[in-house]
């Protein structure tokens, strides 16, 4: 399958099978670099219209974030940080659910990973999500400092 497949795959309306499909890219990246050489592409789709697919990027890229000996997911940190706040609280909670796998991959990034989960201002969720997304952060960061 070409990488615009994939691409298209990740963004179709079949929303089961890109989950499927997405779960079946994380798998492998926890293996094997294959996924690796489509980074930029995957990036790209952090910037998605659609929060669901925001999701399957921040699954892929942090799966393959041990395999970045380019310096690629350090230029994308900010970026991927600004999910911890993303305007979806379903993504906000995916973001920082993946953030101890990106910082076992890049220990040199951690300061920065947890300096962005202490700061994060939750007063924008909605009362009922605030404390669920605040518990996530404190697992994240306990995970992190293990």
């Amino acid at each position: 399958m070409g990488f615009d497949a994939c691409i298209t795959r990740l963004t179709g309306k079949d929303a089961k099978d890109a989950y499927a499909f997405t779960q079946q890219i994380v798998e492998e990246s926890r293996t094997s670099d294959a996924w690796y050489p489509c980074f930029d592409r995957f990036a790209e789709l952090l910037r998605h219209k659609n929060s669901l697919i925001r999701n399957r990027a921040i699954a892929i890229l942090a799966a393959n974030a041990r395999w970045d000996r380019e310096g690629k997911f350090d230029a994308l940190l900010d970026e991927f940080l600004s999910h911890v706040t993303d305007v979806k609280p379903i993504t906000t909670r995916q973001c920082v659910a993946a953030l101890p796998e990106v910082a076992e991959a890049k220990p040199e990034l951690i300061p920065r990973i947890q300096a962005a989960l202490k700061q994060a201002d939750l007063s924008g969720y909605p009362d009922s999500m605030q404390p669920l997304i605040l518990k996530d952060i404190v697992a994240a960061l306990q995970r992190i400092e293990e």
